[in-house]
């Protein structure tokens, strides 16, 4: 093993029901063709950072925001073509250049809205650009914040 060769923890970043990418209802994430990740079914309108780093993007419609730890470029993506409701019912308080933690909460999302427009709520986090493989730790439900899965 050796001291070069740690673990990144990642983190919850909603309460809900954690899946594997593989089971997200689109093919550009259940492929894995934008990187490796998991899924939460949110149970809460709370959003947090899945990882400790900085905010290197907020898309305008703000249903994506990407991060940068020591290591690895993270995108977590809030539902699925939830690009098409412009910002509605999305309240993200970060902004590009913003440290963040698993504990920050980056805002709230209406989930209820994105169902009511027939749209899958799924939160997804994806590791866009690494060599290292994607472990899950858990399943089921989780409580945003908890350590779910990590890569090695």
């Amino acid at each position: 093993m050796g001291l070069f060769n740690k673990k990144v923890l990642l983190e919850a970043p909603a309460s809900g029901v954690l899946k594997p990418i593989t089971a997200v209802p689109d093919d550009l994430f259940s492929t894995k063709a934008m990187g490796d990740g998991y899924a939460i079914e949110p149970t809460s309108d709370e959003v947090f950072a899945p990882v400790k780093g900085t905010v290197t993007s907020v898309f305008p419609t703000q249903h994506a925001i990407g991060f940068k730890t020591k290591k690895e470029e993270v995108l977590l993506h809030i539902g699925l073509d939830t690009v098409s409701l412009n910002g509605e019912g999305f309240h993200l308080t970060v902004k590009e250049g913003d440290t963040v933690t698993p504990e920050t909460k980056i805002g709230t999302v209406d989930f209820d809205l994105i169902k009511q427009k027939g749209l899958a709520s799924d939160v997804i986090v994806i590791i866009t650009k690494t060599n290292k493989k994607l472990t899950l730790d858990v399943d089921g439900n989780v409580t945003a914040g908890q350590t779910v899965a990590h890569l090695e």
